[in-house]
């Protein structure tokens, strides 16, 4: 009989604020904030001044996580995830996912007609996932409201709802009655990007789009989503490298006839116009001396242009803001806003090499057919010293919702630049001024031949002049500008500078103007820490000098500024203390709250700047005192309720202390402290109280001393009570094991066998086995009678870098530098889970006492909560499982690229044969993606039709015995069916698919299960059930299999039925439709006249009072 276990599965994370980048497994993007709530820019310039906006919370990506954090009070307030399903339906499919969020947008314009929706729209969260999905989260109204209302004094209960999710069932904690759920339902999932991660994800939020998405991926394939149809529009195929930056261009806003575009950046160096309609590349903008970083486009309204949206009659100034890695800011505006119908024709000027390509440029120029043209770049005045930076890379670019300023960001670099646009009336003046001084210097150039007898001007030399020169060298003549054009700095005016405390990761601008009329810049640091700048407005007697950003708050209490190194709990499992360099932190468990964060810093007044790296730590007896171990040599005591450093044993060790370990008996009679250090010493510590008014704090006896070989890697105690049975392990840089007494130090036993140092290891409570892991990937099991090997087990694919037993149980966890935790069984030796989640090397671990939970943390900067669940654990099928990933993972490639490729190749199928040159690829292609999931529901629609088949053969065999036999009983109906009728049963099945997966489930079916399918669908039209579905269906399955279905003659009178059906169908639904939205515009008119009627006579009244007030 197979033994079986209980499943580990992961039910939170925490200690981590902001995750971009942090990992080389998770790549970097420039959309990692947003706040929730904020619209779209011309709805924010209306409402730059409404109060609710000021307390909108900031989304930021963490990890498997979207946490939102109000940032007034400095706490987070909601947690956005997504749980994860395992392949076979195995699990509780309530884990937090182990894939990672790189990038996110917001949208709250999913429903453009308020007269409808009366501006209680959903807030849609779209996320790009390292696993190449797109998850769309939406929140309701109410949901937002109660988050804010939380953030602004609430109950308990309401502040921590929604940021613990647990998979125990714990009915002492109230506020976990809800952690079961997080913030929102089952997001949306789209599968399109196959396994290369979603590096950006844009919502259209122009005026007039409804649900439009577009997400690009490490692959460089642009896909365009429809969030309410729940499926993929198309394909956009074109760049060679990661697409790094997504913007939706519509000049003309709701014309028709104007360009419904899309703009893309990619590593390879360009950025491509498309035109949505026509589905292809209208403009590539070259030039860029290197990979495009970010970009983003919007309308520029300056502060005299009314900062509403474009007025009637008047142009709209739409720019778009290039990054390139050259660190140039360039600069592009919108010249023709309307395509003509044979737009594909433009594609063909594309140009591979860069001369081509500026000729064309120019060409397209003097032609005044391209949509965007290049105006200059963005340059900070030479007299901010910024040269250095300038050869940075940019990595963001951001306008303000308003339109008015840009923020540009340089990679590696601490400081924002932010950009204001300048009025019609002062760009023309800066254009004047500008020519005035080129003539000039002309003229001086012309009377004074001698460069030496030319004097410099000083103050009086524009700016724009020296960028001039700066650009010509650096550009070449890739990009050439007229002198007389409108440029860049023209438009632009230098604002001033924000200047965080470490480098900048990502900054996003927040949806309100303060009352001054200064902006607030939210950014994201490298340290896992969020800074609030404000930059206040230029004072009206130096209107034109920049300003500099004050810091108005951080929030860096929730996430370490390194790597983990080491993670401990506390004797009852309530506090967990984690270690990162020389940030100590101590956790609430229960509500992952953070009860106090230090610096791990010397004492006195010496005023000196250093820091301890700790290394190791461990809770005291009491759970009162926190010990720690640093690689200067020194022990470290800190108080919990004060979180401060109350004793400090300086040069405790002459090396770093890689491991120390606490041993007290349950009354706190015995208790022993050991220390292992690279100084080859093991030394015993005894705990005594401190002298004065410290006399309630511990300090730090040295006892005892070991002697060893080598560098000590890993110290322990044996569990057992007794003195004289009571073991110390000692691990040494030999790659052996010492076993000794610890009342009297005298060796035991040498456990050899690792190839490698050892790195951790552990004793069960029975203390009759021990584990190992160490440096050469491998698992040792040890006796502790003889110190024989029970056995050697491999399965990390690298160094071991912690374990731990369940207490009670002869079952370990162990963690590596492979980014993996496993689970084993030390008596049967073999490995029972696999867990993962981790985005880099895990470091450490800690086991509850029960084993109930346990806490990894890795230098990701993130400690994931593992929960152990009632869902039981089979080894033999999840080393299936595992074998069925890698498969699919080894053949995920080929089996997506030949779904992508189906409905075009049938489309070329008997016209142009299956040989095609590749200039002759199309430019777009269907967003499909063939998945575990699509090939599970084809396989389930091709049963139900086969299981309909055969139901209708045998009420058919039925009807003809009844009639046979003149009598008239009615049959049973079939409990396989569930009670329904073929056709019912076909349509059930067709609705339990997912829309995202329905098209990739109908490629599956073969054509004859096709013929039998299109006959269900045309029973369920006869009936009037399930139009949409089958309309949709009918339509896709006549465009994927069209050759074979004309070729088939059989096909023609039931083509023709369903045609006529269709079209009457949806005609009836369309009329429905119609006639409902009328009869809501009709009563919302209605309601909003009543109102205004009923608000007339107060207003009247208020006016003859204040007229009364006048009069004396």
């Amino acid at each position: 009989m197979q033994h079986t276990y209980l499943r580990y599965e992961c039910a939170d994370a925490f200690a981590l604020t902001c995750s971009s980048g942090s990992t080389p497994s998770v790549p970097h993007s420039s959309s990692i904030l947003a706040f929730l709530g904020s619209s779209s820019s011309s709805n924010n310039a209306k409402r730059n001044n409404d109060a609710s906006l000021n307390n909108s919370p900031l989304l930021s990506v963490a990890g498997s996580q979207l946490i939102g954090y109000d940032l007034r009070r400095g706490e987070p307030l909601l947690k956005l995830g997504h749980r994860e399903i395992l392949s076979g339906g195995i699990g509780t499919g309530r884990a937090l996912n182990s894939s990672h969020i790189v990038c996110l947008d917001v949208s709250s314009e999913c429903n453009n007609d308020s007269s409808i929706s009366g501006g209680k729209e959903d807030v849609k969260v779209a996320t790009g996932w390292v696993d190449g999905s797109v998850r769309v989260f939406s929140l309701d109204p109410k949901e937002m409201a109660r988050f804010t209302a939380s953030s602004s004094g609430g109950s308990d209960d309401a502040e921590r709802n929604a940021l613990v999710h647990s998979l125990i069932y714990r009915e002492s904690n109230n506020f976990l009655g809800n952690s079961e759920e997080f913030a929102c339902k089952e997001p949306l999932v789209l599968n399109g990007h196959g396994s290369s991660p979603v590096q950006m994800v844009v919502f259209d939020k122009n005026i007039g789009s409804v649900g439009r998405l577009a997400s690009g991926g490490a692959d460089g394939v642009v896909i365009l989503w429809d969030v309410i149809a729940e499926t993929g529009l198309f394909r956009l195929l074109g760049h060679r490298g990661p697409v790094t930056g997504i913007t939706f261009l519509r000049p003309s806003g709701i014309d028709a006839s104007g360009v419904d575009g899309l703009v893309t950046s990619g590593s390879d160096g360009l950025v491509k116009v498309w035109d949505l309609n026509g589905q292809c590349c209208v403009q590539t903008l070259t030039g860029h001396r290197g990979s495009v970083g970010c970009l983003d486009c919007t309308i520029l309204r300056p502060p005299g242009g009314g900062g509403g949206g474009v007025q009637d009659g008047e142009k709209a100034k739409w720019r778009l803001v290039t990054g390139c890695a050259d660190g140039q800011v360039r600069v592009w505006s919108v010249e023709d806003l309307k395509l003509e119908s044979d737009a594909t024709k433009n594609s063909d000027k594309e140009a591979t090499d860069s001369n081509e390509a500026a000729s064309d440029d120019k060409q397209a120029d003097n032609d005044g057919d391209e949509v965007f043209r290049y105006i200059g770049s963005l340059q900070p005045p030479a007299t901010l010293n910024m040269e250095s930076s300038n050869n940075e890379g940019i990595a963001s670019i951001h306008f303000h919702p308003s339109g008015r300023y840009v923020g540009v960001c340089r990679a590696n670099d601490r400081v924002i630049e932010i950009y204001a646009a300048r009025s019609d009336v002062e760009v023309q003046k800066k254009r004047r001024r500008r020519l005035r001084r080129r003539r000039e210097k002309q003229n001086m150039a012309a009377s004074a031949p001698d460069k030496g007898t030319t004097k410099k001007r000083g103050l009086l030399d524009d700016p724009e002049s020296e960028d001039e020169q700066d650009n010509d060298g650096k550009d070449g003549s890739l990009l050439e500008l007229s002198p007389e054009a409108t440029k860049a700095m023209d438009e632009f005016e230098f604002r001033g500078t924000i200047r965080a405390a470490h480098k900048i990761r990502g900054f996003a601008f927040a949806p309100y103007q303060e009352r001054g009329g200064g902006i607030r810049v939210v950014v994201a640091l490298a340290t896992n820490a969020l800074e609030v700048h404000s930059l206040p407005k230029p004072s009206k007697q130096a209107p034109g000098v920049p300003v500099t950003a004050e810091k108005v708050s951080a929030l860096d209490m929730y996430g370490h500024p390194t790597g983990i190194r080491s993670v401990s709990l506390s004797s009852e499992d309530t506090m967990a203390c984690t270690v990162s360099k020389s940030v100590v932190k101590i956790w609430n468990v229960d509500n992952r709250s953070c009860l106090r964060s230090l610096t791990a810093a010397p004492s006195g007044s010496k005023g000196s700047s250093a820091s301890y790296y700790c290394l190791c730590s461990a809770f005291l007896p009491g759970d009162t005192h926190v010990v720690l171990g640093t690689r200067e040599g020194h022990l470290i005591i800190i108080d919990v309720a004060s979180g401060d450093i109350i004793y400090t044993e300086e040069n405790a060790h002459d090396g770093a202390i890689w491991s120390l370990d606490i041993f007290f008996s349950r009354g706190g009679k015995q208790m022993s402290l050991v220390t292992g250090s690279a100084d080859k010493l093991v030394k015993y510590w005894s705990m005594e109280s401190q002298e004065g008014e410290n006399s309630r704090h511990p300090m730090v006896v040295h006892a005892r001393t070991l002697q060893m070989s080598d560098d000590v890697m890993c110290v322990r105690f044996s569990h057992s009570t007794d003195p004289e049975k009571r073991l110390l392990f000692v691990a040494s840089l030999d790659s052996t094991i010492k076993v000794f007494f610890d009342d009297s130090l005298k060796f035991f036993l040498s456990l050899y066998g690792h190839k490698l140092p050892v790195l951790a290891f552990d004793s069960s409570t029975d203390d009759t086995i021990l584990a190992s892991g160490g440096a050469d990937k491998s698992i040792k099991i040890w006796g502790l009678d003889f110190g024989d090997t029970h056995r050697t087990m491999y399965g990390h694919e690298d160094s071991i870098t912690d374990l731990r037993f369940v207490k009670t149980t002869h079952y370990f966890f162990t963690c590596s530098k492979d980014r993996t935790v496993r689970y084993w069984d030390a008596d049967r030796f073999q490995q029972i889970l696999l867990l993962r989640g981790h985005a880099s090397e895990v470091n450490c671990l800690a086991v509850s006492s029960h084993g109930a939970f346990i806490l990894s943390g890795g230098m990701d900067r993130q400690v994931r909560v593992w929960e152990r669940t009632k869902d039981i654990v089979f080894p033999n099928e999840e080393r299936e499982r595992e074998l069925e990933e890698m498969f699919d993972n080894a053949d995920g490639s080929r089996r997506e690229e030949n779904t992508a490729d189906a409905l075009m190749k049938a489309q070329k199928d008997g016209e142009e044969g299956l040989d095609a040159d590749e200039e002759e690829k199309p430019q777009s292609e269907a967003a499909v993606k063939q998945s575990v999931l699509s090939v599970s529901s084809g396989d389930r629609i091709m049963e139900a039709v086969e299981m309909a088949d055969k139901e209708s053969k045998e009420i058919r065999a039925f009807r003809k015995r009844q009639e046979e036999r003149g009598e008239d009983n009615k049959r049973a109906a079939n409990p396989m069916l569930f009670g329904m009728d073929p056709a019912a049963y076909v349509l059930w099945i067709l609705r339990s698919v997912k829309s995202v997966d329905l098209e990739q489930s109908l490629l599956v079916l073969p054509l004859n299960h096709v013929e039998r399918l299109m006959h269900y669908l045309i029973l369920n039209l006869q009936r009037h059930k399930g139009v949409e579905l089958c309309a949709k269906i009918s339509v896709f399955l006549i465009k994927a299999h069209q050759a074979q279905i004309v070729a088939n003659r059989s096909m023609m009178t039931p083509l023709r039925e369903l045609q006529l059906l269709v079209r009457n169908r949806t005609t009836a639904i369309r009329d429905t439709v119609g006639f409902n939205l009328a009869a809501i515009r009709m009563v919302t008119r209605l309601a909003n006249e009543k109102k205004s009627d009923r608000l007339t006579y107060e207003e009247k009244s208020m006016k003859d009072i204040w007229g009364e007030l006048g009069k004396i």
